[in-house]
């Protein structure tokens, strides 16, 4: 079987954790400080704040910005839980916004009309490594004193007009083991306000500036030293493993003639921590991932419901909601593999694959 995902673990990796058990300095150490040092310069962020994982760095960038109940956060319902579960932590409301067709992001054409005085925030999620239209988000934003959170989790790398994702609003990142650069699990805050940096190591670390002198109320969402270690081998790969993943997903493009393919607008970066098809809605969707996985072609299905249709949101009242283009697409998407370890053989093997569906 093909995988859908596959982490790079090399010696590198193997020897820099070695060497933080060597050192007996285990959680939120030297190398957690030089992981956050690294990554705020590949997201040209005056900031970086290490966190457990890309759901903790969505939640300390929601409290650290007081987002909390009674307050209304624009985002979209076709994301992974995280992006939406994150805001109910906290106690404010997701209000969902239809998706774009081409990009699977949220459409930004469609945010002022669910603008009310309760709205504090608008959380755009980078899906599947591809920039959401961050030049409509925000004029949005300034235009009516709204807080921008990037969920860029899936999307290290990836810029729009230019400028990388995470530097827009506060971004937040995800290091868990299938994303482009992993570190086995963990999350990253990236900010330029300095204010919010302090906030956010204080919410990460029990509401500390001093040990065991509690400002404000925080909590465990500290990064090991263990995971930083194998994050900043990772980092310094991150080019490469982009670059990989342009070039098959490039392959993909160019030999698949039976599906929807992704593409690109220009001025957008994609990082293609995901390559999402289409089927068209004559086919069935499962039928064609049960082929695929008969031959061999690790597949996913990223997301088979939106988000306002689980059960703990559709209980909450959102059951009656109906986003007619995302509500198309979570029947058609199939995501296939598009990470660096793949052979030419195996693009290969992918695409007559694809093409007999």
């Amino acid at each position: 079987m093909i995988p859908i995902s596959k982490p790079f673990i090399g010696e590198a990796e193997k020897q820099a954790v070695m060497a933080v058990l060597d050192s007996g300095m285990l959680v939120q150490g030297p190398r957690t400080a030089q992981l956050e040092e690294k990554f705020a310069d590949v997201c040209s962020t005056r900031f970086a704040i290490a966190t457990s994982s890309g759901t903790t760095a969505l939640h300390v960038s929601l409290l650290a910005y007081e987002i909390g109940p009674g307050d209304e956060v624009i985002t979209t319902p076709f994301t992974f839980m995280a992006s939406v579960n994150a805001i109910l932590y906290v106690g404010a409301k997701p209000i969902f916004v239809d998706i774009e067709e081409d990009t699977f992001n949220i459409n930004p054409y469609l945010i002022e009309a669910v603008i009310s005085p309760r709205t504090k925030a608008i959380l755009p999620v980078h899906l599947y490594g591809y920039p959401c239209n961050m030049a409509e988000i925000q004029k949005i934003a300034d235009k009516h004193g709204l807080i921008i959170i990037e969920d860029a989790c899936q999307a290290v790398g990836a810029s729009f007009q230019n400028k990388t994702v995470g530097s827009f609003g506060t971004g937040c990142f995800s290091l868990y083991a299938t994303k482009n650069i992993m570190a086995g699990e963990g999350g990253m805050i990236t900010t330029s306000d300095e204010n919010i940096a302090k906030r956010c190591r204080m919410i990460r670390n029990h509401g500390m500036q001093r040990r065991y002198y509690h400002d404000m109320l925080g909590y465990n969402f500290r990064m090991s030293d263990l995971h930083a270690a194998i994050g900043l081998v990772q980092i310094d790969r991150l080019k490469d493993f982009n670059e990989a993943r342009k070039s098959n997903a490039a392959f993909l493009n160019t030999h698949l003639k039976s599906v929807v393919t992704p593409k690109v607008r220009p001025g957008y970066v994609h990082v293609w921590h995901q390559y999402t098809i289409r089927v068209d809605g004559e086919r069935d969707r499962d039928a064609a991932v049960v082929k695929l996985n008969e031959l061999g072609i690790g597949t996913g299905i990223f997301y088979p419901v939106p988000a306002y249709k689980q059960a703990h949101l559709a209980a909450a009242g959102y059951g009656d909601l109906y986003l007619p283009v995302t509500e198309h697409l979570v029947k058609e998407v199939i995501s296939l593999p598009v990470h660096p370890q793949l052979s030419q053989q195996d693009l290969q093997v992918i695409v007559e694959g694809v093409n007999q569906l």
